[in-house]
């Protein structure tokens, strides 16, 4: 039985918002915002541990500075696999600077490769823009699922109506950089937890087990208050239908502060090397006090460990694990 203590923690060091795939050529591919915001990089290994020291191979770069979108803060980019090409969903901005509502005015970007080889040469890639959304406001964080043939884009982004930093929405997609339906709000900040300092729904991430689909997604600011919530909704139930989904009242991962873990979030899902056990991946602090700005202190650590699952079918996601490297 796959154990915390079978991987490395952390996995990988200043690597916050943290993506795992598992290819069909048995690699793990990982991908993640790196500190200077400038870049976008992939490394890959056979297994989980091997991924920390496994090179990373940059495969896109910002555009210069001054030269509009794409030019500033490259955020949490993740890497799927669709159809046979590989695509990288990222948020970026034209500017460091706030906008009239104090916001970071990024947009959702994706990026192509057709090479079975994602890491052989950066010109592999091809940019598709931006994926233009009816508000053009700020947005971040997209992930993408497939379901009966059916290619799904859920996202977070600011609508100028509702209080808070972002909210979580989900639209069918015409192709892996075009929407094909209207959004549709899933969840939005409202409860205590999820309104800590700032009002944030944010970093979706899709779990499809025991007939249901399970939507993680990160509340509140990015310090020991950063917390995991979840919605559930049957996978045959019409997903563009808000009523759908029913969202937890309470935190499903959160910071474990006897141990020095704060505020976990920004999650993905891998499974171990059996090929059977459930991985989360998240990002985690070990300190509470952040000099400045959260955004630019670089210790956001990639944190790796199974979960089990509830009775009810429902995950249990558990607690942050304790650092074990020496």
């Amino acid at each position: 039985m796959v154990q915390a203590s079978d991987y490395t923690n952390p996995l990988i060091v200043q690597r916050a918002d943290p993506y795992i795939y598992k290819h069909s050529d048995g690699y793990y591919y990982f991908t993640a915002s790196v500190p200077a915001y400038n870049l976008i990089e992939i490394r890959r290994a056979k297994t989980l541990n091997g991924l920390a020291n496994a090179a990373p191979r940059t495969i896109w770069r910002k555009h210069p500075d001054g030269s509009g979108a794409m030019s500033q803060l490259i955020w949490a980019p993740e890497l799927h696999y669709i159809d046979g090409k590989w695509f990288i969903y990222f948020a970026a901005s034209h500017t460091k600077e706030f906008d009239h509502n104090g916001m970071f005015q990024h947009r959702m970007y994706c990026i192509e490769c057709d090479n079975p080889d994602p890491m052989r040469d950066e010109a592999d890639w091809i940019e598709h823009g931006q994926i233009k959304t009816p508000l053009d406001t700020f947005a971040l964080d997209a992930t993408v699922f497939e379901v009966h043939d059916k290619l799904y884009y859920v996202w977070a982004q600011k609508d100028p109506a509702i209080k808070g930093n972002s909210n979580i929405y989900i639209a069918e997609m015409e192709n892996p950089w075009t929407l094909k339906t209207k959004p549709v709000m899933l969840t939005k900040p409202e409860y205590d937890w999820e309104t800590k300092i700032f009002w944030v729904n944010e970093g979706p991430a899709v779990l499809h087990r025991n007939g249901r689909f399970f939507l993680t997604y990160s509340a509140s600011a990015t310090d020991e208050n950063y917390a995991m919530g979840m919605l559930t909704v049957d996978e045959n139930a019409d997903l563009l239908d808000a009523s759908n989904w029913h969202k937890s009242k309470t935190p499903v991962f959160q910071s474990n502060m006897p141990i020095h873990q704060y505020g976990p979030g920004h999650n993905s899902f891998t499974v171990a090397e059996d090929n059977k056990t459930d991985i989360l991946v998240y990002h985690c602090r070990n300190y509470t006090d952040i000099k400045g700005d959260p955004l630019y202190d670089p210790n956001r650590h990639t944190m790796v460990q199974p979960f089990t699952w509830n009775d009810d079918g429902t995950p249990n996601f558990g607690k942050p694990v304790p650092y074990n490297y020496q």
